[in-house]
């Protein structure tokens, strides 16, 4: 006989703004322990030093995780010029030092070079595996390390404020970006070095700061277990994060063989007039993947390739 999960069956999402100072797994272990959670695990690791979005999956939401983390993400941040830190943030020690600042026209003549695709090296603190070991356990350590560099996708960046010491940017960038990298990258290119020393994520695929929870929220929960609160008002649907992909109503039949993680075949021509309807076209080659839902409820991820839909992801709900 299978144990009893300790916590309850929570599924969704929680679109939360992380406070500075405190790190990701905290603020997951804060919201797991508030609402008394069976799982629960977060979209994409944002640093102690930073504010923001931190969209925290519950329950069988943590099988789409994936979705939020190759979500594109913007950020305000601001980077003071004249110091190279060693972690690239204001946390760190200065290596090397500048009296030279950038003016404003300096740094737009520069920008265009920072967007699109463009290549970086993460910073010698950062989660990147060396070995079977974090980097930034090796660095702690005082070795110095060699981190490849790798692609990355900047789709804007602009400025929004300029100070003789300092300047405030907006970015949107992909997958794997390190902000603190593009902040120490602009700086040696200026001559003049500079390290993060404010950074904000305001928005992570669909998920905005405008609409997020604070972290305090769910310490009033610990502190006063007796005020109920409703989850409907916390948690954000399993499908929040798969709103971009098609959506396939299923009939009685197909849920039950879907959720016993058996495949369906298409072969009739209203089934396949149903693909259509939702934008998959069973007749290119390739596969789409889409979500089955069965009473308005996510029921699973299906890779859709033809006339044959495979479950990959069966959410337990």
């Amino acid at each position: 006989m299978a144990r009893k999960k300790k916590g309850n069956p929570i599924h969704g999402w929680i679109n939360l703004n992380k406070p500075k100072g405190v790190n990701s797994t905290s603020a997951v272990a804060k919201i797991r322990y508030a609402l008394n959670a069976q799982k629960a695990g977060h979209g994409g690791t944002l640093d102690p030093l930073a504010s923001g979005l931190l969209p925290i999956a519950l329950g069988e939401a943590t099988k789409t995780v994936n979705f939020i983390q190759d979500a594109s993400k913007t950020y305000h941040f601001t980077v003071t010029w004249g110091e190279q830190r060693n972690t690239d943030d204001g946390e760190g020690e200065a290596i090397k030092t500048s009296n030279k600042r950038p003016t404003r026209e300096a740094i737009e003549t520069l920008l265009p070079d920072f967007i699109g695709d463009i290549t970086q090296t993460p910073p010698q603190f950062s989660a990147v595996m060396i070995d079977g070991e974090r980097a930034y356990d090796i660095a702690r350590s005082g070795e110095q390390i060699e981190i490849k560099s790798r692609q990355v996708v900047i789709e804007d960046l602009s400025i929004l404020e300029h100070e003789t010491n300092q300047t405030t940017f907006t970015c949107t960038c992909g997958k794997g970006t390190y902000i603190r990298s593009l902040a120490r990258d602009m700086g040696l290119k200026l001559g003049c070095f500079g390290y993060i020393s404010m950074l904000e994520r305001t928005q992570v695929g669909g998920f905005t700061l405008e609409s997020a929870i604070s972290l305090d929220l769910f310490q009033q929960m610990i502190d006063n277990p007796d005020q109920v609160k409703t989850l409907e008002d916390i948690v954000l649907p399993l499908s929040t994060v798969l709103d971009d992909i098609p959506a396939l109503a299923l009939k009685d039949q197909e849920a039950i063989k879907v959720k016993n993680g058996n495949a369906l075949s298409f072969m009739s021509k209203p089934d396949l007039s149903r693909l259509e309807a939702i934008g998959i076209d069973w007749k290119s080659d390739g596969s789409t993947i889409a979500l089955a839902t069965y009473d308005g409820t996510a029921m699973a991820m299906i890779d859709v390739n033809g006339a044959k839909l495979q479950p990959i992801k069966v959410f337990n709900i």
